[in-house]
């Protein structure tokens, strides 16, 4: 509540704006001890309204593969790429959505999963089904992982004007630049939005050890066939003493 408490002090109805958003925090440092965290994210609005908060991360390429067993085997067969994909996805909101805002209104601003943009790389000759088809797999696939469709919390209300939500980062979050976006709806249409950068980033030994891997690829690759050729035969003379 110390982050609402701060904003009351400073709000001033008489020459309020229609949103004042902001995050308790713009970093998250994840350690080698890290199993997830929490951010507060509050603000004010110039009269009662319906808020949601949405939080991508960071883009990326991402390749969908269709795999079918062929001789019991199975084996990658079609494969769609889709361009642009946010590493992570989570929505809050002070009621439920369908009750905020129409179909349309939500698809026009890309709020909630089922109306999230992820559109293929150009180029793309499957036909629309196919392009479904692939697009409900990546999004089962990320659901699977944690990391979309994250119930992230609900927007709670201090009077009509403050609010506030804890978002809930599971220790698998990616690193990158996130935007944790708020949207406020009255009357089922949307008014206002603004967005707060957040940052996710890797700290200590494993930060360097990942950042070596990335500018390193090969050279790590040689070290970890290394180091597993030399513990498999100190396993060995361990086991024949």
């Amino acid at each position: 509540m110390a982050a609402l408490a701060m904003l009351a002090g400073r709000f001033d109805p008489a020459r309020a704006q229609p949103l004042v958003f902001d995050l308790s925090d713009h970093l998250i440092a994840i350690s080698t001890a890290f199993t997830g965290t929490e951010v507060v994210a509050f603000g004010a609005l110039d009269e009662a309204s319906d808020v949601v908060i949405v939080v991508m991360g960071p883009p990326r390429r991402v390749v969908v593969r269709r795999a079918e067993p062929i001789a019991g085997v199975w084996v990658n067969r079609e494969s769609l790429t889709f361009v642009d994909v946010p590493t992570f996805y989570g929505v809050a909101t002070n009621r439920p959505i369908e009750e905020i805002a129409s179909v349309t209104a939500l698809e026009r601003h890309g709020i909630g999963l089922d109306h999230l943009q992820l559109q293929p790389e150009d180029g793309t000759e499957a036909d629309a089904d196919t392009v479904e088809a692939f697009r409900q797999a990546l999004i089962a696939d990320m659901q699977t992982r944690g990391v979309f469709g994250v119930d992230i919390g609900q927007v709670a209300f201090l009077g009509d004007r403050l609010f506030r939500t804890t978002i809930s980062f599971p220790a698998n979050v990616p690193t990158g630049q996130f935007q944790v976006s708020a949207y406020v709806f009255r009357d089922g249409n949307m008014l206002t939005a603004q967005t707060s950068p957040l940052v996710v980033s890797k700290i200590g030994l494993g930060a360097e050890i990942y950042w070596f891997a990335q500018v390193h690829a090969a050279t790590y690759g040689i070290i970890a066939i290394v180091i597993a050729v030399v513990a498999g035969w100190l396993a060995g003379v361990v086991f024949r003493r």
